[in-house]
This record gives structure tokens, C-alpha cells and sequence, in this order.
């Protein structure tokens, strides 16, 4: 899979999914990455450019196995989410956050 604009300052990652380990989907919220256009004020996550992200309310977090998760956020992450699990071989909707639907996203 690939992340537009995760480099600066328009640089696209390039993820096998063989190398995604888990997906989590989470709620976004002011300090929770919605007001986040680019980067981080968390070491732990990246996230990508979007300029659109203050419109979005659902953020995907991705476990590499390294430090930093990209946090991304598809204008329809229900398919984006079901393509990377089926691809990924991560199992259904919800298998990684303990339950069903969305978690509270980081500080990003």
C-alpha cells in the first residue's frame, strides 16, 4: 500500500502488507489528530498530509512493528479498512481493538 504525503514534503511510504501487524480504527477529536494536518506532537504516530482531516472523524492507526504507527485518514476508511484487512490477512472489522467500532485516537 502506499501513503501520499507521509515524507516532506510530498514523499509517498510505501507498505508491504506483509508488514502490517495490526489496524486499529479510531475516533478522532481536537487533540486527538482531528486539528492535525501534518506530523506529530507524538513520537509514537506520523500523520500523513491531509488538509481535509478537520472534516474527518475516523483516523486508521498502522502497526509496522517499529516505533512510529502511521496514522492515516481515507475519506471512506470503512473500504480502506476492509482492503487492508483482507489484504493484510488481519481478519474482520474490529479484531484489533477489543471489540467492535472505533477507539479513542492518540495525541497526535
Amino acid at each position: 500500500m502506499q501513503i501520499r504525503g507521509y515524507y516532506f514534503p510530498w514523499g509517498t511510504k510505501t507498505i508491504p502488507y506483509t508488514s502490517i501487524r495490526s489496524l486499529r480504527r479510531v475516533e478522532m477529536g481536537a487533540l486527538t489528530g482531528q486539528g492535525r494536518i501534518w506530523g506529530t506532537a507524538n513520537p509514537r504516530y506520523w500523520a500523513s498530509l491531509d488538509p481535509g482531516r478537520m472534516s474527518k472523524s475516523t483516523a486508521l492507526v498502522l502497526d509496522l512493528g517499529g516505533y512510529v504507527r502511521p496514522f492515516i485518514t481515507p475519506d471512506d476508511a470503512d473500504a480502506v479498512e476492509a482492503i487492508i484487512r483482507e489484504r493484510a490477512h488481519l481478519g474482520t472489522k474490529g479484531g484489533d481493538d477489543g471489540g467492535e467500532g472505533k477507539t479513542r485516537g492518540p495525541v497526535v
